[in-house]
């Protein structure tokens, strides 16, 4: 309703507001109720006229114009005439003419006695009908505004200035539709005086309706407002004192017509300058684009009439009927622009106008009435049905009876408000339905779907665009329905200025409206392209907590119309619900982001506990095992599944846990140096072991860890080296003594020698001569051997054959290959260059290789063996055995690192020098060793040699 209504409360204001409109609705009726007797009065009644204007005079009525073709020229009167009787009856006044044509009606004959020129004639006069050729054209007018105003009745009965509007239009339509006849019976006096405060009230309304809609902030007061009405209220006071206190001369009425003349046609203009002045310097677009079809309907309205009319008629200048009838049907302009301001530019959206309530009312009254008629009918059947009931048993069965029509009448009720009030009750369904929807959706992109898959369904607009906020303030676009591929191509580069998009701005308002976003030029150049590329009219900021966290932008419907404000509050309302469930399911992504890196970082703790070379397990209070690592699976030979929730008396061996118990009846950490205990499968490992305390954050002790790391292998490399150790001190000895023991060799032979020659043929003496010579031999080949154990000479590098090599090699260990079950496949180039190398080396190479691949094929299998040359030498070896698991590829060059630490029958323990001693010899022969293994699938190295370059003879 009204602006003032909104400081009322609630209650107060609702039933203020049923009053208003109850009255509104009986006016209205009764406005086109009498519009309608009004009509069917004239078809009736022919108001007679003799097309002659005459004044009062000294003697009668002189005639001041007589119209050109007019009953009174036909007859023969002129102007100057001076009209004394009419009838035979004295004529003073113009009323007395005019009750005497009243008399004498239409199409009949009236005899006048005239002077002229001081001769007294008699007329005789047949009377005419006035013309009421146009009287339908203004009750067109006085339609169209009774249709507008019953249209926006329907449409926005709630907004400020909405009663002043209806009843602008409703006055307009009394204005336009009550015409006097000249009956001068009840219903003609209240047309006459309806026509009247129409005439008085029209004009000051749209004075009014004007300063109000160039009002954009309420500026002026509403006391101020009010005084817009005093002149009219002037003009309607003015006739009735002239009524009641001056004589009715032709006159008087000719001066109160032109008063009414004079003030209709000021307060005209009046509002068309303010309209043209609003238009000019207001900066909403939409409201400039409202101002403009106001400011021109009203000025080609107003213009016509205040020209041709208004002017010439206070100037008592004559101005041609036909030219006057057509300025005032101008004015049918008006009701025209306020049509198309309303279709085209939702005029009904600037809160001027209001919608339904006179149907809902009637029908709410209707309702009641009938409860209450129910109930009165039933209390008087009870009093004439049965007399002794008395007054309580009267009013007992109509409390009953009240009591059972209430749930019918609620009922009835619920079925009104949805009948009169079907799309505020839809759209009430659609925002329940579409919030649950929202607070049932945890993903971002799943809702941002949902969001524009809806909305353009529910609101029939063609393009919709959320936009979400980064947390620094700017916004991105996520995503949209209806938009050109180019704008998510320009949003994902970045190149999207939505600076505009600011509603965290004090003077933010609710919702932010661009009529024409190609031609927005309160943007910036930047902003004025994002906006002209997404053609999006409104955007509503999702406010959580005050603060905007995502922004919708719609816009218009497929039909090409602007929202309705019923459409905003809708989207305001839904606004706040999608913004909730943004941040909602913002936040569930943040958590689920942060389950995984919690998770990421378990996995990555896990992976460094399963990785690490130590045994780790985790004990808990009551000695049971609560982390069992993978180092400790292979260490144990027991499953981690096998393992946990189990106490570690019943897993470990109770040497370790003995010592476990000792350890963990004092604090601090406790180390066991090479601890010798036995795994399940009997084998006898060497570890070093740290029991330490397992706190927690707030330093309470939860359990045990304990490390457990194997040094099995590196005691038996100790023990390997510690025998190197002794072997090398046996070759230097053994280099000692050979030293100090060939000298005396070399003496004993050389005598030996002389006496055997001096002795020759001697059959005692010689034969043990020859045998002390041999025996000499034999010590001096012991002592060159233990000198060639002992030196390090250079390698000697000649020509070699790498296919003789291998086939040597082979032959070697074929009898071991037949006894595995291992089967040979050798492909050797016939003619392969040869290469500059030690075959004594080359052999050792490919013996390791060879037997290293038969220990792989502990089941049997396949050797292939192939040489080739390009551009190099290349032997490949490859077999089909267990393969070699990725963590070991990368070791297996390494010094002492061997997979063979614990031999399967038929196998060799292997030393870890196999693989090293190669890669060292091939390094020597300047060539290239590469390895390629697949567990369960087998292993090739593949060797590279450099062709022996001969030199050219020229």
């Amino acid at each position: 309703m009204s602006s003032s209504l909104s400081f009322l409360p609630p209650m107060e204001r609702s039933f203020q507001t049923r009053i208003t409109v109850v009255l509104l609705a009986v006016f209205t009726v009764a406005a086109a109720v009498l519009a309608v007797f009004n009509r069917m009065q004239e078809d009736i009644y022919q108001s007679p006229t003799d097309g002659v204007i005459w004044v009062e005079a000294p003697g009668g009525l002189v005639a001041q114009r007589v119209a050109p073709g007019s009953n009174g020229e036909i007859a023969g009167l002129k102007t100057g005439d001076l009209l004394i009787r009419a009838n035979d009856r004295a004529i003073p006044r113009w009323a007395s003419l005019a009750e005497e044509m009243i008399r004498t009606r239409a199409y009949n004959t009236i005899n006048y006695t005239v002077m002229r020129e001081g001769i007294r004639i008699e007329v005789q006069v047949i009377l005419g009908a006035q013309d009421r050729s146009f009287n339908d054209g203004f009750r067109a007018i006085a339609l169209v505004y009774l249709c507008i105003g019953l249209y926006v009745l329907f449409r926005r009965w709630t907004a400020p200035h909405s009663t002043h509007f209806y009843i602008f239009c409703l006055a307009s339509f009394v204005l336009y539709s009550f015409k006097y006849t000249g009956e001068l019976d009840g219903l003609d006096l209240a047309i006459y005086w309806g026509n009247i405060l129409a005439e008085a009230l029209q004009p000051a309304l749209f004075l009014h309706f004007a300063l109000a809609f160039a009002d954009e902030r309420g500026r002026r007061r509403p006391r101020l407002m009010s005084l817009v009405y005093v002149p009219g209220v002037f003009v309607v006071g003015l006739r009735l004192f002239a009524m009641w206190k001056w004589s009715a001369t032709e006159v008087l009425r000719h001066r109160l017509d032109q008063i009414g003349v004079g003030y209709d046609a000021t307060f005209y203009v009046l509002a068309a300058v303010v309209l043209f002045v609003s238009y000019r310097t207001t900066a909403a677009p939409l409201r400039r684009q409202q101002l403009k079809w106001l400011t021109r309907g009203t000025l080609v309205a107003v213009m016509p009439f205040a020209l041709l009319v208004a002017v010439p008629y206070l100037a008592n200048i004559h101005v041609p009927d036909l030219v006057t009838k057509i300025a005032g049907i101008s004015l049918v302009f008006l009701p025209l622009t306020f049509s198309w301001a309303i279709v085209r530019y939702r005029l009904m959206d600037t809160d001027l106008i209001f919608k339904r309530g006179v149907t809902y009312t009637l029908a709410t009254a209707a309702l009641v009435g009938l409860y209450f008629a129910v109930v009165a009918i039933a209390g008087e059947v009870v009093r004439k049905r049965v007399p002794n009931a008395g007054t309580w048993g009267v009013i007992a069965v109509i409390i009953i009876t009240a009591q059972l029509f209430d749930p019918i009448k609620r009922r009835i009720q619920d079925r009104v408000d949805r009948v009169f009030d079907r799309k505020r009750y839809d759209y009430r369904q659609t925002l329940i339905e579409f919030g649950r929807g929202l607070n049932t959706q945890t993903d971002l992109k799943a809702l941002l779907h949902a969001i524009v898959d809806r909305l353009p369904r529910t609101l029939l607009v063609t393009r919709i665009a959320v936009f979400l906020t980064d947390g620094a303030g700017s916004f991105r676009l996520a995503d949209g329905h209806g938009l050109p591929p180019s704008t998510y191509e320009l949003a994902g580069k970045g190149r999207l200025e939505l600076s505009f998009l600011d509603f965290d701005q004090p003077d933010a308002g609710s919702h932010i409206f661009l009529e024409n976003p190609q031609q927005a030029l309160h943007l910036t150049e930047s902003e004025r392209r994002a906006a002209e590329l997404l053609d999006l009219n409104y955007y509503l900021p999702c406010r959580v907590q005050d603060k905007a966290i995502a922004v919708i932008g719609l816009g218009r419907t497929a039909d090409g119309d602007f929202l309705s404000s019923e459409d905003v509050e809708l989207l305001e309302s839904l606004a706040d619900y999608i913004g909730i469930a943004i941040q909602n399911a913002r936040l569930y992504a943040s958590l689920e982001e942060k389950i995984v890196e919690y998770e990421r970082l378990k996995e990555f703790n896990e992976n460094i506990v399963e990785s690490i070379n130590v045994g780790i397990l985790a004990v808990d209070l009551e000695d049971r095992i609560d982390s069992w690592n993978s180092q400790m699976e292979v260490m144990y030979a027991l499953p981690r599944a096998e393992a946990l929730r189990q106490p570690i008396a019943n897993i470990l061996p109770p040497a370790l846990v003995e010592a476990y118990h000792r350890a963990t009846a004092e604090s601090g950490v406790h180390n066991l140096y090479k601890f010798r205990f036995e795994t399940r499968t009997g084998e006898t490992r060497t570890a070093n072991i740290a029991i330490a305390p397992l706190v927690s954050r707030d330093f309470t002790t939860v359990g045990r860890i304990i490390l457990v790391d194997d040094i099995t292998d590196r005691t038996d490399l100790e023990a390997q080296l510690s025998q190197a150790e002794k072997l090398s001190s046996i070759g230097l000895l053994a280099a000692g003594v050979a030293h100090e023991v060939n000298t005396p060799l070399a003496v004993i032979s050389s005598y030996t020698q002389m006496l055997s020659k001096q002795l020759r043929g001697d059959a005692k003496f010689g034969p043990l001569l020859e045998r002390i010579t041999s025996q000499t031999f034999r010590a001096s080949e012991i002592v060159n051997g233990l000198l060639n154990f002992s030196r390090t000479g250079t390698t000697e590098f000649k020509e070699t054959d790498l296919n003789a090599i291998i086939r040597d090699t082979l032959t070697l260990i074929e009898h071991q290959f037949k006894t595995s079950g291992v089967t040979l496949d050798t492909s050797l180039l016939p003619e392969l260059p040869p290469i500059l190398g030690n075959a004594g080396k080359l052999q050792q190479v490919f013996l390791n290789l060879f037997l290293n691949a038969k220990d792989a094929m502990s089941e049997g299998g396949t050797l292939r063996i192939s040489t080739v040359a390009n551009g190099h030498v290349s032997v490949s070896i490859s077999d089909t055995g267990s393969g070699i698991s990725p963590e070991h590829l990368r070791r297996i060059y390494d010094p002492f690192f061997t997979t063979k630490s614990a031999p399967k029958e038929g196998q060799r323990r292997g030393t870890g020098l196999g693989l090293a001693v190669t890669y060292g010899i091939i390094q020597e022969h300047a060539g290239k060793i590469h390895v390629e293994s697949e567990v369960g699938m087998g292993t090739t190295f593949h060797l590279e040699f450099p062709m022996l370059r001969k030199p050219a003879h020229v």
